[in-house]
């Protein structure tokens, strides 16, 4: 039985006027699977989450979700920002709620939903703080009950944790992998997850696709990450095979890095 895909990009082309931000793109993510994108810094990784969330339409090929074309916000599918996301006019709770309030559920019952995710990405007595008395990990923590409080099927997430200290960042990442693992009672969400850390994709991941350099960039390597699952994501990166992962995944990697330098040393 063939199992269709949860996102699939098909020779999916981006343009910006004269510029090609992706080429031909093709792409396939299993349900329930955690695929890491990496590549050279302005590739079109952002690009490419924004065409599987529907805040872009391709130029050019087709995106599909669950079998169903992207066409206008993908209902199925959250997006957790590199950014801010957070609304600093309302508390830990009241961000968390805000989705849920805006589908038209009842305050009451959106903040008491938002307090039980909130006690599940570890903020437990922390609703009525505000943004601005939060540490960074505390907001990250925050926004991603709020993308997960509305229990989207496919988490899309753009460099998440890449503002956050060393230590800070490892506790999220095994955070989200739990929360990712779950009990086994329920159906695991897909993952398309950007980052620009190689190791961070690796500790992470089922999968990590490599992008091309720009322009007209596309995937041009996909691996598998057959590594023992549950993991802690700082004592995996010890490991031999973790070490032979990195090697083989950075030795395609590092020719795309290295032309887009010579390209901006150029310019």
């Amino acid at each position: 039985m063939t199992v269709m895909a949860a996102l699939e990009f098909i020779d999916a082309v981006v343009r910006f006027g004269p510029a090609t931000i992706l080429g031909g793109a093709s792409l396939s993510v299993a349900p329930g699977s955690f695929v890491s994108v990496v590549g050279p810094t302005g590739c079109g990784k952002s690009t490419l989450l924004n065409l599987a969330a529907g805040l872009l339409a391709p130029s050019a090929g087709t995106v599909h979700s669950q079998g169903v074309k992207v066409s206008g916000i993908n209902r199925r599918a959250g997006y957790l920002f590199q950014g801010e996301s957070l609304m600093p006019w309302r508390n830990a709770r009241d961000n968390v709620a805000a989705g849920l309030q805006f589908a038209g559920m009842r305050t009451a019952e959106s903040r008491a939903i938002a307090e039980t995710w909130l006690d599940r990405v570890g903020l437990h007595g922390a609703g009525d703080k505000y943004p601005h008395q939060m540490s960074g990990g505390m907001r990250k923590r925050a926004q991603l009950a709020q993308m997960l409080v509305l229990d989207p099927d496919i988490l899309l997430m753009d460099e998440p944790f890449s503002a956050l200290d060393v230590q800070t960042r490892l506790m999220m990442e095994n955070e989200l992998l739990a929360l990712w693992q779950g009990d086994g009672t329920t159906q695991r969400k897909t993952v398309l997850f950007i980052t620009h850390d190689l190791e961070e994709a690796i500790g992470l991941s089922d999968r990590v696709v490599v992008l091309s350099k720009g322009p007209a960039a596309k995937p041009i390597a996909d691996f598998a990450i057959n590594l023992p699952r549950p993991r802690d994501v700082a004592e995996i990166r010890h490991t031999q095979a973790f070490q032979a992962l990195h090697a083989e995944i950075w030795a395609v990697l590092r020719e795309q890095v290295l032309a887009t330098y010579r390209r901006s040393q150029a310019a």
